[in-house]
This record gives C-alpha cells, sequence and structure tokens, in this order.
C-alpha cells in the first residue's frame, strides 16, 4: 500500500537522519523520498521534520509517527513470520556462534524457545570474544553469529538484533559506592576491570571514552578477565570497578550486591548484532534470526 510505503520512507529518514541515505537505502531517488514525505505531511497535515540546512531532525508529531510506524512494521513481521510457520516444516543443523556476554545472558532462554518450536534442528553454540566469531563466520567455521563492537568487515552483513548498555559497577560496600558518581578524571584513579583485547565490549567502550576525553591507556587498569562472570566474581572480592553489560549484572542489581556508577558525562550504548557472509541465503540462519527477533524483549 501507497501509505506503508510512504511509512517506511518516513521511518528510514528518521533513523538515518538524512534524506540521501535514506534514497540510497530504499534505491530510490532523493526527489522521490522528499516528495513521500511532503506527501505524508499533506496527509497528516502536520510537519514530521525541522529542518536547518543540510540538518533534520524530527518534530514532536514525527516522534509520534515514528513510535507508531515502528510498532505497525513490528506487527507486520510477527504476522509473517507466524503465517510462513504455519506450512513449513524445519529439520538440519544450525552452527551458532556468540559473544561472551549474548551467549552468556540473552540467547539461552531464545534458544530454549526456539528448540521447543522446531526441535528437529539440531543447534549449536560457539562461545567466543568478537574479533574471533567474525573469524569464524569468515572460515565458514559457523553460520550466523551475534557480536557486539564497531568493527565492521566488508565480507559481512551486520543486522541489528538488540540495544544493551555498559555501566560501571561497584559492589556495594565499595568505598565510592555510596555517592553513585564520579567524574571522568576520578575515574583515571579507579582500579578497573576489562575485558580482553579483541572484545568487542572492549572496544565499545575504547569508543566511548573518546567523548569525554580519555583513553584506555589513561585507565588504572587492575586486570583483564574474558567473562562478565568472573569479573563479576572478582568485584565482589575487591574494590576494584568494572565495564559490563547491564544485561550480565541484572541478578546482582536487584539483590544490591552491587550497584551501577555513574561516569558524568559517559553514557555507552551498542547494538547487538547478526553476522551473516554477504550472499548467504541459507534457510536455517534466516530462520534464527526472524525467530529471535520476533521474541526479543
Amino acid at each position: 500500500m501507497v501509505f506503508d510505503f510512504r511509512l517506511q520512507v518516513f521511518q528510514t529518514v528518521a533513523r538515518r537522519s538524512s534524506f540521501t541515505k535514506a534514497a540510497s537505502e530504499l534505491f530510490i531517488s532523493q526527489p522521490a523520498v522528499t516528495k513521500h514525505i511532503h506527501e505524508l505531511e499533506s496527509q497528516l497535515k502536520t510537519k514530521l521534520f525541522d529542518r536547518n540546512g543540510s540538518k533534520i531532525s524530527l518534530t514532536p508529531a514525527g516522534e509520534i509517527l515514528l513510535h507508531h510506524a515502528e510498532q505497525i512494521f513490528e506487527i507486520y513481521r510477527n504476522l509473517e513470520f507466524e503465517i510462513n510457520n504455519l506450512s513449513q516444516r524445519h529439520s538440519g543443523k544450525l552452527r551458532l556462534g556468540a559473544s561472551t556476554t549474548a551467549a552468556q545472558y540473552i540467547l539461552p532462554p531464545i534458544l530454549a524457545a526456539f528448540h521447543r518450536k522446531f526441535h528437529n534442528i539440531e543447534v549449536t553454540l560457539t562461545t567466543k570474544n568478537t574479533e574471533e566469531i567474525e573469524q569464524a563466520l569468515q572460515n565458514k567455521e559457523i553460520d550466523l553469529g551475534v557480536i557486539e563492537g564497531y568493527s565492521r568487515h566488508a565480507a559481512i552483513k551486520y543486522t541489528e538484533f538488540l540495544n544493551d548498555e555498559i555501566v560501571l559497577v561497584a559492589n556495594s560496600k565499595n568505598p565510592l559506592a555510596p555517592t553513585g558518581v564520579v567524574t571522568a578524571q576520578e575515574l583515571r584513579q579507579i582500579p578497573l576491570l576489562l575485558r580482553e583485547p579483541g572484545s568487542g565490549t572492549l572496544e565499545v567502550i575504547a569508543h566511548a571514552l573518546k567523548y569525554i576525553g580519555l583513553h584506555i591507556a589513561d585507565l588504572n587498569v587492575e586486570m583483564q578477565l574474558s567473562s562478565s562472570e568472573s569479573m563479576k566474581l572478582y568485584l565482589l572480592h575487591s574494590d576494584s570497578m568494572a565495564f559490563i553489560s547491564v544485561h550480565a549484572v541484572l541478578k546482582e542489581l536487584q539483590s544490591k550486591e552491587c550497584r551501577i556508577i555513574d561516569v558524568e558525562g559517559l553514557s555507552i550504548d551498542r547494538h547487538f548484532h547478526f553476522t551473516s557472509l554477504h550472499g548467504q541465503q541459507e534457510a536455517l540462519p534466516e530462520l534464527f534470526m526472524k525467530f529471535a527477533l520476533h521474541h526479543r524483549k
């Protein structure tokens, strides 16, 4: 339907903050993008974007439309997924690879639900850091990866999966814990636990620190560990702190064993992505991606 396509054009412009990028992504001309947005604004009798030179931003009406557009397209995806699965039987072997955080805290409940629905599919899960998962994918040792980080390889297709936040965590008895906040300068002095080189988490942290004028080399790194579980157990027996995915510390935060320490001016948001090889058209990886996106929280 025309209205649906206009919504897709609008959503793409809103996400990319650019008419040019939206045109490229949708394989239509920039004037066509502009025309669709103007017609949508005319249909709704309101402005959707504020334009300041080459920069655009959503108006309050645009924010409302984006929220509902995303819900509409989610309903469409779920409808298509459920209908398709009524008439299909699936079997075979699916080799998944995931970075440590995804493998430990995000994928297990999804894998359990997937097995209940598709019990004839044999699934294996390899756990490595982001760099190693991308290499395993290129070596065709796995069919589908789930990773975090900013690395991008030309041979790999990245599909956004789930939002995450990395937080600075201390045990609740840490002398700095009651204040709940530190400055960038104070962060330099705090003994820190970090993930190992090659970790997507470490890559994301390093990227975010630049915005408050810090580099990994500026930090007082007490130790680098290869899993969130080992970092959490270490924290409970020391006055150090650690940057960890919020998904990894939910239980400790709820039990008040640990607490989040805010760093002034620092926010570390990231996305988990599915990774597959460009040109790969295998049914089982595509099925698992759709299933996981359908069941994400």
